[in-house]
């Protein structure tokens, strides 16, 4: 039997948004609906979005329990603004965000997205596009090779992509796992298995999970009133690097512009305030929800300025 969802860094989350009566609250990943309950059970209006249909589906009892203060979007978080402007809703008071797979999807081996049960290589979030196993038994060597790099920081990135493309075609994950590890000289007592970085990478692929983590942070910057809150968790350096470096320049932080230089022209106003450092989840949690391990979350509020893509450049 799986373990049930548990949202990670709830309280973080709950204690950086502050969510009451007459908020409008985005959840850009609704997933089982952790962030979303906390936030209605607070008296706010939540717009959820997910491209996992089974996320959707599942929803609609959580919808029927809050009396119309939650609706469920079958979207991309990255089309949040244009979805929620077709329905009225220029502006909202916060938009939280938990980047990457979901512990459902991750617990069912049917979706492809872990090798602890082999399954069809899918790995697809929204259930249709490109799967696993069409990119792997469809690309050339070097664009494996570069994909496992990328996005798995995989340094024997060559020699793993050399070994897929001899053994395929693949079509489960029980196979990917065994191709990787005898790949790379796996050893059962291996504190980690090598397999994971191969996983990762792929699944960030089929998803384009950083392009639309990039996309996502642009339309919650349109879309939050001033003093609205950008609360969001990652889960791996690629995400948080992404999060912390938007942050940064949307602060000002990442831009030096020195008062020496005449003719120098300044930046943009800063979109965001208050940037918070990285926050951790404590030991309890940690022991109560291991994959809590990794988590990070970053958060923000946001300034009275317009937002960087509508200024002239």
């Amino acid at each position: 039997m799986n373990a049930p969802h548990v949202p990670v860094l709830l309280d973080e989350v709950v204690a950086a948004i502050e969510p009451g009566p007459g908020m409008t609250i985005v959840d850009a990943t609704f997933g089982a609906g952790g962030y979303s309950r906390a936030m209605l059970e607070a008296g706010a209006r939540v717009h959820g979005f997910d491209r996992d249909p089974d996320a959707i589906r599942d929803g609609s009892a959580m919808v029927a329990a809050f009396d119309g203060r939650l609706s469920l979007h079958p979207q991309r978080f990255s089309a949040m603004r244009e979805e929620l402007a077709r329905i009225g809703v220029e502006q909202v008071d916060a938009v939280v965000m938990d980047i990457g797979v979901s512990s459902m999807q991750l617990d069912q081996g049917e979706r492809g997205f872990a090798f602890s049960s082999d399954g069809p290589l899918d790995m697809r979030m929204g259930q249709a596009g490109e799967s696993a196993a069409d990119f792997l038994n469809g690309a050339d060597e070097d664009a494996i090779a570069d994909v496992l790099y990328e996005y798995g920081e995989e340094r024997k990135s060559r020699r793993v992509a050399r070994a897929i493309v001899a053994a395929r075609p693949l079509e489960t994950t029980g196979e990917l796992a065994r191709i990787v590890r005898r790949a790379l000289g796996y050893k059962p007592h291996d504190k980690k298995d090598p397999a994971t970085r191969t996983f990762q990478a792929v699944r960030i692929h089929v998803n384009d999970e950083l392009g639309e983590l990039r996309a996502g942070l642009t339309a919650a910057e349109a879309l939050l009133r001033e003093g609205g809150v950008l609360a969001v968790v990652s889960f791996h350096s690629l995400e948080d690097r992404i999060v912390k470096r938007f942050l940064r320049e949307a602060s000002g932080a990442g831009r030096a512009v020195s008062r020496h230089l005449p003719g120098e022209i300044p930046g943009p106003p800063p979109t965001f305030t208050d940037l918070s450092k990285a926050i951790r989840p404590g030991e309890s949690e940690i022991a109560a929800n291991p994959r809590a391990r990794s988590s990070i979350l970053r958060h923000a509020k946001r300034t009275g300025a317009d937002p960087r893509e509508r200024i002239p450049t």
